[in-house]
């Protein structure tokens, strides 16, 4: 990291407990603020948000000034203030709903750029690995996967033209920003129905004890208000968010861990409103 600070003329602050990645404020020699992120060099999530920042731009996410994929670096803009959505939780959450909203209406404009990029088809072939796998079936229950399994097939036989989605589109990774209101940080980046990227808004933020009733009282509110939004219809908000919200349950099993109870819970929620 030293090494990166010399070449790019950066001084660099306290590293930020955000991400298991590192993630570190920058002041550049011209004196902007940035952020510099740093991981494994082989990790896929660097080509992956490296070619997502690039296709936005900064149309609704942070602008990427530089990156070195060979020492797996990112020089990023620094939202400022910062202060993520999540704040507004529960107190103004149709203002953060609404943040979410502006925020996916320009990435979702931006140019589809595949080379870099994963699909999200490869993305729900998580549903299939756990599947074939009956020692998780305790950890995520198997007829609830094997449901939204089958939603992601619908969706994906009539889906909308694709874009650049965010991936993991959630309260704290859009922050309060002085350029366009609200922007969009860690992108996972993908390429495929825009829906997708609704669901993870749904089931977040997570509550400490992941079972907070208030939060869970939200989400009726939120799909209807995100389906007026985007203009996207309120079956298929409904069913994005049925599938995103298995799927984390799944990635969550991956490693061995149960479900954790919110996404299960949201999951339920949405299940008798599938059509």
């Amino acid at each position: 990291m030293t090494a990166l600070a010399t070449d790019w003329g950066l001084d660099l602050g306290e590293p930020w407990q955000l991400s298991p990645h590192l993630v570190v404020p920058a002041r550049t020699g011209d004196g902007v603020d940035a952020v510099l992120k740093v991981v494994p060099p082989d990790h896929e999530y660097l080509a992956s948000a490296t070619a997502t920042l690039s296709a936005w731009g900064g149309a609704g996410a942070v602008r990427l000034l530089r990156a070195d994929l060979s020492r797996g670096a990112l020089l990023l803009e620094r939202a400022v203030p910062g202060t993520p959505a999540a704040s507004l939780v529960p107190d103004d959450d149709e203002r953060a709903t609404d943040a979410a909203i502006a925020v996916l209406r320009r990435l979702h404009s931006a140019t589809v750029r595949r080379g870099g990029v994963p699909t999200l088809e490869r993305r729900l072939a998580a549903f299939g690995e756990h599947l074939a796998d009956p020692g998780r079936d305790r950890l995520a229950p198997r007829p609830l996967v094997e449901r939204a399994a089958g939603v992601a097939r619908e969706l994906l036989r009539d889906q909308l033209p694709p874009v650049v989605l965010h991936g993991d589109l959630h309260h704290d990774n859009v922050l309060r920003a002085e350029r366009e209101g609200w922007l969009a940080v860690d992108p996972h980046g993908l390429v495929g129905d825009p829906g997708y990227d609704i669901g993870a808004w749904l089931y977040n933020p997570l509550a400490p004890c992941q079972q907070d009733e208030a939060l869970l009282g939200l989400v009726p509110r939120r799909v209807e208000q995100l389906a007026d939004g985007l203009g996207q219809p309120l079956g298929r908000v409904i069913g994005w968010g049925f599938v995103q919200a298995v799927l984390s349950a799944v990635w969550t099993a991956s490693t061995g861990v149960p479900a954790q109870d919110r996404t299960l819970d949201v999951a339920a929620l949405l299940l008798p409103r599938l059509r």
